[in-house]
């Protein structure tokens, strides 16, 4: 009678702990929701303030902020939270503690030397930076967003600790008060810049500082949250590990999960390296090439919400994958695997068909006119690749396959490269929005061939 009252009370404390995790996986994809809305409506009333010159500053600092910042908030919290639980299933308490603090240490010191070096790129080379851009008065930009890098190894072992534990809800919050904290910051202080001064660079600088106070404030939250639950941790014993080991495998575990991520602000960068310089050495005047960027920029948070579905698809299918791709028996993955391509297609579809029709009526009714509908038309197309790369990303991400996944965004990258360098010349801004499309498009075709052929499904 004991034992089968031991073994209940284990099965309701299993059941009870899943049940928490999952709804704290579910509070954390509610949030990671209302974070990517409110990063793209917040561009329509900045746009509105600034106009598309002011816009187009923002833009060309925008993803060379942002890209340091995803990898190690997003990324590496991820990276850190299953290299963590993947040690909780030692059975040795103190052998297990021991190898906690140690991958804790190491993966914090690695994150302050790449954040130092990246601030160091960013802060000292501001100047060279802007010149790449074409446009050296992007230079104080780049500085003021430099800072933002200082906080991303404590942000993100925050984060991957509390992930590790499967207590969701302090993350959540943290997104949802940084993002909240960072629209308010730049709708105000950029009101206030165009109501007094009316300075552009300085409005997009007071842009980038809402990025860096959001992202403290965050810090903030966790750090408060983290001392509150755990108190001050008295000195550690720590584990004989190889750091060369924990470095290689959190580097690549964290590259892989933002992969996706990191792919749409890749081709951001490119556009922000590539489009306004290729412009003024094709004749166009500097101001008429900066708004013209500023227009095509004007895609951006409608692509945003038109891959607001999928993004949620890719969120929730990654542990179902994960969990029925390990079952020997019951249901697999397949029907899911079927239903969440069928609904990426659908509603990415769906979404940029809508927006193609209706493009010049909404692009004068967000952005006050009508100008290059016919660009953003073709730019929002990417939507339906974007839909299909985020959803079978996450679904191979399921099944742990991650190289052949990364490879194909690499390819995409490099053409989304060679063709803007191609075709800015010749098509004008319209060249950079058909390389979008290509690019996209031969890694979703990629994916679709690969995971066809390593799971037999058919679409």
């Amino acid at each position: 009678m004991g034992i089968v009252k031991k073994e209940r009370g284990q099965f309701m404390s299993q059941r009870l702990g899943m049940k928490s995790y999952m709804k704290g996986a579910a509070l954390l994809t509610v949030a990671a929701l209302i974070v990517k809305v409110l990063s793209a409506i917040y561009r329509v009333p900045f746009q509105n303030l600034v106009g598309d010159e002011g816009f187009y500053i923002y833009q060309q600092v925008y993803p060379v902020i942002s890209i340091f910042v995803v990898w190690t908030s997003s990324g590496f919290a991820v990276a850190i939270s299953k290299m963590l639980a993947d040690n909780d299933c030692i059975a040795d308490t103190v052998e297990r503690q021991k190898r906690r603090n140690t991958i804790m240490r190491v993966v914090f010191r690695y994150l302050t030397i790449l954040s130092l070096l990246f601030f160091a790129i960013l802060f000292g080379g501001a100047e060279i930076i802007a010149q790449w851009m074409g446009d050296v008065q992007l230079a104080p930009l780049i500085r003021t967003g430099s800072l933002v890098v200082l906080v991303m190894p404590a942000l993100a072992i925050m984060k991957g600790g509390f992930q590790s534990r499967g207590i969701m809800e302090p993350i959540a919050y943290a997104q949802v008060l940084e993002q909240t904290i960072r629209v308010i910051v730049i709708l105000v202080g950029t009101f206030i810049i165009m109501t007094t001064t009316k300075s552009l660079y300085d409005a997009g600088k007071m842009a980038v500082i809402g990025t860096v106070i959001g992202e403290v404030t965050a810090l903030l939250l966790l750090a408060y949250i983290f001392y509150k639950r755990f108190g001050l941790r008295n000195k550690q014993h720590l584990h004989q590990v190889k750091s060369i080991s924990i470095i290689k495998e959190v580097t690549w575990l964290s590259l892989s999960v933002s992969m996706s991520g990191l792919l749409l602000l890749g081709y951001q960068l490119v556009d922000s390296f590539t489009i306004y310089t290729s412009l003024i050495d094709n004749g166009m005047a500097p101001t008429l090439a900066k708004e013209t960027k500023g227009i095509y920029d004007r895609g951006q948070p409608l692509v945003q919400l038109g891959v607001v579905i999928a993004s949620s698809l890719s969120l929730a299918i990654v542990p179902l994958v994960a969990h029925l791709s390990k079952k020997q028996e019951g249901r697999s993955a397949v029907p899911f695997i079927q239903l969440t391509y069928k609904a990426s297609i659908l509603f990415g579809w769906s979404a940029s068909l809508g927006l193609m029709l209706v493009m010049p009526y909404i692009n004068e009714m967000l952005f006050k006119t009508n100008t290059l509908s016919e660009v953003l038309i073709v730019y929002v197309f990417q939507i339906v690749p974007l839909s299909i790369i985020l959803t079978f990303t996450a679904i191979l991400q399921g099944y742990g396959k991650l190289k052949k996944p990364a490879l194909f965004l690499i390819i995409g990258f490099l053409l989304k490269i060679i063709l803007n360098v191609r075709l800015i010349g010749w098509l004008g801004v319209l060249g950079a929005a058909v390389a979008n499309d290509i690019g996209l498009l031969v890694t979703a075709l990629l994916l679709i061939v690969y995971l066809k052929g390593l799971t037999g499904i058919q679409f």
